[in-house]
Parts: C-alpha cells; structure tokens; sequence
C-alpha cells in the first residue's frame, strides 16, 4: 500500500487583478491555478520551457522553507535573488505526517549549494562535516552529474519531501534509469518527490501523478499522451524519415 504524501493539494490564493499582466502570474498555467492534487508520492510537473512548472516548483519549496537556490532548510544563502513572489500567494495543504528529510534541488543552480557547502564545513570546526552526508567527496571535485548522484545516493536519507527541478540536465540515460530506481526505493521508504522535468524516462515511474503546463492551463495527463514520450517514441522508431524531413 503506497504511503499517505506528506503534501497532498497546493493552490493559489486570491491576489490583486493588476497582478495578472506581471511575472509570474503572466504565465497562463499559473493565473488559471486553482487547486492541484499531490495525492502520490512521485508527481511531475512537465511542459515547454517558460510553461511554469519549474517556477511553481521554486514557489512551492520556498513556501515550505527551502532555500531558493537549492539545499535544505538549513541553507540560507542566497547568490542573487531571481525567485518570483509566488510562494506569497501559495496555499498548502498537508497530512498529518511530517517528513523526516527534505531536500530542493536546482540543476542551474547546484554549483551555489555546493560551494556553500564548503564554506560552511571551513567554518564549522566542532561541527560534522556537511560534505560527510554527500559522500564524503567536495561536489566541486566531482563531474556535474556525479555531484547529482552523490546527492541521490547519499544526501538523501528517505522518509523525506523532495523537490527536484529538471535532476535529468546532467545524468546520462543510463543513470537516469537508475535514478528512477534510486526514486522508486525512497518512495517505498514513505518519501515523496515532486519533479519538473522533460525526461521521458524519469516521468515514466510507474502510478506517478503527471501535470502537463501549457497555455491552456494545467492538466493531469498519461504517460502515453505526452508529447514527450510521443515525440521520442516517433523519433527512435522512424529516424531516418524524421531527420529528412528536419534537414
């Protein structure tokens, strides 16, 4: 039996009508937002880029005391602040459990996390060492999508809320396959993840909740109807037809 989310709807809230014609609430799928569901414990946001599902990701996590960059609660830095105002208008609902970890992961932005990491290990003499629940290796001395892995593998512990805006930028289609895994086993260990994403491979979790963001607003779609699996699908299966056509 899958294990109740810790999240379960997000919503937003009434907010003045000279709002609608600025960021972020300009962007269609965000003014006609009502009421999501995040009745499972793997949901993802998808759509084209500038859709908004990475800025109601980056919403939501600041709304629940992320950092806006990236990191857990406990990070505060900040390198330059590009967040919208959203999570001001945001209106969460919760079960009663409350996660035990948690976790916001930015791919633009992991290299600030990282060095901020080591700032605050330099400082924290008497302290364990951040970089211990990483894997015990500076995410700096590590390939983009190594440091992405370490992350996975060893930051997060389960029993946690984690929210990953686009983690495919950096893994290969072999590591997203066992990132896939690695999502499946801290979900079985009462975790949630929501995720925005253009992998066909990592939003193809079986039983995921699917969010499609488009002009016309947002919608629950299947797996089989997006156009993502529907493009690659056409793609790997008439190649050659296809790339006379583009060239």
């Amino acid at each position: 039996m899958e294990a109740l989310p810790y999240l379960r709807e997000v919503s937003v809230k009434n907010h003045p009508d000279d709002l609608n014609s600025k960021y972020p609430f300009s962007i269609p799928a965000i003014n006609s937002l009502t009421n999501l569901k995040l009745g499972k414990n793997v949901t993802f946001f998808i759509g084209e880029n500038g859709s908004g599902k990475s800025t109601l990701l980056e919403a939501l996590a600041i709304a629940l005391g992320f950092n806006a960059e990236g990191g857990s609660v406990n990070y505060q830095f900040s390198t330059r602040d590009s967040h919208s105002n959203l999570y001001e208008y945001l209106s969460i609902v919760r079960s009663y459990l409350r996660p035990k970890d948690g976790f916001f992961l930015r791919a633009e932005s992991f290299f600030n996390v990282a060095t901020n990491i080591e700032e605050m290990d330099s400082v924290s003499m008497n302290a364990p060492s951040i970089i211990g629940a990483f894997g015990n290796i500076s995410l700096h001395a590590q390939s983009h999508g190594e440091s992405f892995w370490s992350l996975l593998m060893n930051r997060f512990f389960g029993k946690g809320l984690y929210l990953l805006d686009e983690p495919e930028a950096a893994l290969s289609p072999a590591r997203q396959l066992s990132a896939l895994s690695r999502i499946h086993q801290l979900a079985e260990n009462s975790s949630q993840f929501i995720i925005a994403t253009h992998s066909p491979i990592l939003m193809a979790y079986p039983g995921a909740l699917i969010y499609e963001f488009s002009r016309e607003g947002i919608k629950e779609i299947e797996y089989e109807e997006t156009d993502h699996y529907q493009i690659t699908k056409s793609f790997l299966n008439n190649r050659e037809i296809m790339l006379k056509e583009l060239f």
